[in-house]
């Protein structure tokens, strides 16, 4: 046996530390998406963004051969934490890292985004409504709209 600065055993002790360290950033993740059948469970480093564990979600998703299929780009998700920290439901940041939110459950849904208006929609939305005030059901609503050209 060899002491070596006061320390019986020689300082293989920080090399430990180093390896627990390492091991300890790790951990199981699960996440439920939406509108599939069961969750998927991932191994993350604490560190990682949340955009990383989105990818490696859809990842796989998609290897599994789930349906539907959901695509592969991370900005049309949101992530939330599912973990009991009370009624917080915020959507966690794309950059941020996964062991802040401090939750091993998670959920990823779809993300909503508003249809974009253009110049020749309201147009078409008014020639709908226009059509529907004037025959809205019956024969005459039938004929119309399957021979446009003749006038009663």
């Amino acid at each position: 046996m060899t002491v070596k600065g006061g320390v019986v055993g020689g300082g293989n002790e920080k090399k430990k530390e180093k390896k627990k360290s390492s091991k300890n950033n790790k951990f199981l993740v699960i996440v439920n998406v939406l509108g599939s059948t069961g969750p998927i469970r991932l191994v993350v480093k604490e560190d990682d963004a949340v955009a990383a564990v989105i990818e490696s979600t859809l990842r796989a998703y998609a290897k599994e051969g789930r349906l539907p299929g959901l695509g592969s780009d991370v900005t049309d998700f949101v992530l939330y934490s599912a973990g009991d920290q009370g009624s917080d439901s915020q959507a966690l940041e794309l950059g941020e890292a996964i062991g802040r939110s401090g939750g091993r459950n998670f959920v990823l849904c779809k993300n909503q985004r508003q249809p974009q208006m253009t110049e020749g929609r309201p147009e078409m939305v008014a020639a709908a409504a226009r059509r529907r005030k004037t025959y809205s059901s019956g024969w005459k609503a039938w004929f119309h709209k399957s021979f446009p050209t003749f006038k009663f």
